[in-house]
C-alpha cells in the first residue's frame, strides 16, 4: 500500500481521458469483447538469482469479457485461485459511476474455486487518460468452505509509441489463515497484428512471497 502514492501521482502527471485498453472499471461497449490466455512459470527467489533453471510453477489463466449492453458485461475467469487452488468462474460486471476519466464498476461472480463452490464480488475503480490509466481491483473469493480470501490489484498503464503500452502491476492479498502478501509484475504489450496483442512480462515478491516469476500472454478484443 505504501506504492499507492507514487502510482497516484505518476497517473495526475498522465492526465484525464478514456483507457488505452480494457480494464477492471470500464466495460466493454455493446456486442464487443476481450480475452487473454497468460502462462506464468515461476521459481523461487534464490534459484531465479542463480541462473536458468527449470521453472518449479506453472500457471495458466483464461480471462473473456464480453459487452452484453452499456450497461452490462459478461466474463470468464479460469485458472488459479488467491489460494493456489483451480478456479472457474462466470461473472457479470456493472457500472456504477460509468461517465468521464473516473469510472467505478462492481461484479458478482460464481463458480468453483479448489472444488467447491464460490462466489466472489468485487469491486473495480479507474482513472483514465489517452496516454494511460490507473486502476485499483479488489475481490473477496467468498468458498463453500466458510473461508474467504482477498485480492487487491493496483495497476498503472501507459501508452507507448506504435500501440505498444507498459504495465506496473502491485498485486497483492491475503488468504485465509496467512499472512498478506504483495509482489511486482511490470509487463508490456506488443501488438502483433490486428486485434492480437502479446504480453510479456516479469514478478518478483515483495512480502509474504519469496517466488520470481516470467509471464506470457496474449491479448485479442472482438
Amino acid at each position: 500500500m505504501r506504492h499507492l502514492p507514487w502510482i497516484a501521482l505518476a497517473c495526475v502527471l498522465l492526465g484525464l481521458a478514456p483507457p488505452p485498453c480494457r480494464a477492471g472499471a470500464w466495460l466493454p461497449p455493446r456486442g464487443t469483447g476481450f480475452a487473454s490466455t497468460t502462462t506464468r512459470l515461476t521459481w523461487s527467489q534464490d534459484v531465479a538469482l542463480q541462473g536458468w533453471q527449470a521453472p518449479q510453477g506453472r500457471y495458466d489463466t483464461l480471462f473473456l469479457d464480453y459487452g452484453l449492453g452499456d450497461h452490462l458485461a459478461l466474463g470468464a475467469d479460469l485458472g488459479r485461485s488467491i489460494s493456489g487452488g483451480g478456479k472457474a468462474l462466470v461473472f457479470l460486471r456493472w457500472p456504477l459511476l460509468g461517465t468521464g476519466p473516473l469510472r467505478v464498476a462492481a461484479e458478482m461472480g460464481l463458480g468453483r474455486i479448489a472444488g467447491t463452490a464460490a462466489l466472489r464480488p468485487g469491486l473495480s475503480v479507474g482513472l483514465g487518460h489517452a496516454r494511460g490509466w490507473l486502476n485499483a481491483d479488489l475481490l473477496a473469493e467468498m468458498r463453500g468452505t466458510g473461508e474467504t480470501d482477498l485480492k487487491l490489484d493496483l495497476t498503472l498503464g501507459a501508452a507507448l509509441p506504435r500501440e505498444a503500452k507498459l504495465i506496473l502491476q502491485i498485486q497483492s492479498g491475503v488468504q485465509a489463515g496467512d499472512a498478506p502478501f504483495a509482489r511486482f509484475a511490470p509487463s508490456v504489450v506488443l501488438p502483433l497484428r490486428r486485434s492480437l496483442q502479446t504480453e510479456l512480462g516479469l514478478s518478483w515478491g515483495m512480502a509474504g512471497d519469496t517466488s520470481a516469476g516470467l509471464l506470457l500472454g496474449l491479448w485479442t478484443e472482438f
